[in-house]
């Protein structure tokens, strides 16, 4: 199906274009790219017309990005975040990307882009310039229009600044009805910011994620810090929350100390008991399983009699051989 484009371009003489592409897919792309290429993409005054939308979305959709023009893949220019902001890569993660490029054919370079993007978004704390992803299309030999087709698709990667530490609250099924909305209600009270938001001291950033892998630690939130770069980065998971849990934590981190990682109740994954209506409850194993009976044991040979059975298919293979 076809797909429409509407862009408005700002120039310095403040005329404003108006473009209406109806373009099939290929098409579209290419049409965006030579925009992009060309500097269509201009900065322009609050009050002027509406960037570049390299992707059409709904306003009502659900917000797992960083912030409101990331909802929209949106890329408005700012003064530190442009075509002329500069980005290039350290030394030693030149050396990364050229580790990371060995695990791929030297002709398929682009095989590399989720990797290198992530590499380029740790060293620039936590978010993706303009100037970032362009860098990388040029180190992979794409597109940059490649490039901005993966940043925007992955909400992963933030396209606009984050704070120190950007909390994420899983929004998948098992942490939804063990009660991360309540969570997200508490930081977002907590905080006084919403979704996609960062607080005022540039400390906190909220945002969605879905599903991180820690269902059976429901409901969970994830903490990245990317302020110490490449090396220093992080990316913690704290599960089997309540309300209280998830404000100690934030209160923890404010203060410069480092609040206990994973389950904030049992070790790892143990059966010793769940978050119910926001509380810690504690409980064995048997009140917590949904087995009818006692949980079967690895099922084992009898190892005599499995050598009896070898020995006699030889000794049957011996006078089969003999006999002819």
């Amino acid at each position: 199906p076809s797909t429409s484009l509407h862009c408005r371009v700002s120039a310095a003489a403040k005329l404003t274009c108006h473009y209406l592409f109806t373009l099939h897919g290929k098409m579209l792309r290419t049409a965006v790219s030579r925009l992009t290429r060309a500097g269509a993409v201009m900065a322009a005054p609050a009050a002027a017309t509406s960037p570049l939308l390299l992707v059409s979305s709904s306003a009502a959709a659900r917000a797992f990005a960083t912030n409101s023009t990331d909802i929209f893949n949106i890329h408005k220019h700012t003064p530190e975040n442009n075509l002329e902001t500069p980005f290039d890569f350290t030394e030693g993660n030149y050396e990364r990307v050229a580790e990371i490029l060995s695990r791929y054919p030297s002709n398929y370079k682009a095989s590399a882009c989720i990797p290198v993007l992530d590499l380029a978004q740790q060293q620039n704390k936590g978010w993706l310039t303009l100037a970032a992803m362009n860098k990388v299309a040029e180190v992979l030999e794409m597109a940059p229009i490649r490039v901005y087709e993966v940043a925007t698709f992955y909400t992963m990667f933030n396209r606009s600044k984050i704070g120190k530490y950007h909390v994420m609250v899983c929004g998948t099924t098992p942490c939804r009805l063990n009660g991360s909305q309540k969570i997200e209600k508490a930081i977002r009270d907590h905080l006084g910011i919403q979704v996609g938001q960062t607080t005022k001291d540039g400390m906190f950033t909220l945002g969605e994620m879905e599903c991180m892998g820690a269902c059976v630690n429901a409901p969970m939130i994830c903490i990245a810090d990317y302020t110490k770069g490449v090396e220093g980065f992080s990316y913690n998971y704290y599960e089997d929350l309540t309300t209280s849990d998830a404000v100690s934590i934030l209160e923890a981190l404010k203060k410069g100390e480092m609040p206990k990682k994973g389950s904030q109740h049992r070790d790892k994954a143990e059966p010793a008991g769940s978050v119910q209506n926001d509380k810690w409850v504690a409980g064995k194993l048997s009140e917590r399983t949904t087995l009818l009976g006692e949980v079967p044991g690895p099922r084992c040979r009898d190892l005599a009699t499995a050598k009896k059975e070898f020995e006699d298919a030889q000794a049957a293979a011996t006078a089969v051989a003999g006999g002819k």
